[in-house]
């Protein structure tokens, strides 16, 4: 297991403590609009994940686990019977899932908005999904191993938030996009070599856990929340008509409530 001391985090707001967990190529100042909305209500505390803001990158000794990621989480735990709420995004949707369980005890309710446990489409005969999965790893691994992190972010970009979304950037986004990238390398890692079942995960997250998804997300998405609901009904479904997976940053109006009933 990789420690180190506190990673790098915001905050703001008191109350009930909120842990959120970003995307990949983004970080903890992607939950700004939330973070603003629920201020009066909540402590909430964003995460930078490895490699992101000034947490330390991944030390490449060895695969990275979504285990690692969670345990981030640890220094930001309530004492006594407190317990806290998490939400993540994308990747930090799976880190959630892995720090409610790691945490359980001092975890009351989980919020999950895309998650990318993209490791159950094999467990469950989805391969086209799951086959999506695998092309996106193979670009970002193959370009990144090369050093060509714009033609990487390319790929990714255009993946997660539709075809022709890199070509639309500005050249000095385009490079902000390719760096911030680069921790997405290891982090495949983590999300493909889970095991955990959805049953285990069905006994090991709290019942009180929202998953969040747009209708119009890319089709791995829509598969994995899909298997989500039939394997596990007992957990609170939460749909948006359009918006797509990076509706967190542009539909923040619709996602916002969302969360907000979810903590409620």
């Amino acid at each position: 297991m990789f420690r180190q001391d506190k990673p790098d985090f915001i905050e703001t707001g008191q109350g009930p403590k909120v842990i959120l967990f970003h995307s990949s190529a983004s970080g903890a100042r992607q939950w700004r609009s939330l973070m603003d909305t629920l201020a009066d209500r909540y402590h909430l505390i964003a995460i930078n994940l490895f490699g992101y803001g000034k947490t330390a990158p991944w030390n490449k000794d060895r695969p990275q686990t979504l285990e690692d990621q969670a345990e981030l989480i640890a220094p930001f735990l309530a004492k006594g019977d407190e317990r806290v709420s998490i939400v993540g995004h994308s990747f930090g949707g799976s880190v959630a899932m892995k720090a409610a369980a790691l945490f359980k005890k001092q975890v009351g309710s989980l919020v999950l908005i895309e998650p990318i446990p993209f490791y159950l489409l094999k467990k469950h005969a989805r391969s086209e999904a799951y086959q999506e999965a695998l092309d996106l790893r193979e670009a970002v691994r193959v370009n990144g191993r090369a050093g060509s992190w714009d033609a990487a972010a390319k790929v990714f970009a255009n993946y997660w938030t539709g075809a022709g979304s890199w070509e639309a950037m500005t050249d000095d986004r385009k490079s902000r996009f390719s760096e911030s990238l680069q921790p997405n390398f290891h982090e495949w890692d983590a999300v493909m070599n889970e095991t955990t079942s959805l049953s285990d995960w069905r006994d090991s997250l709290p019942n009180e856990t929202t998953v969040i998804s747009a209708a119009d997300t890319v089709r791995s998405i829509r598969e994995i929340c899909g298997l989500m609901k039939e394997n596990v009904p007992s957990w609170t479904y939460e749909k948006i008509e359009r918006g797509g997976h990076m509706a967190v940053l542009t539909k923040s109006a619709l996602i916002n409530p969302l969360v907000e009933k979810a903590l409620a």
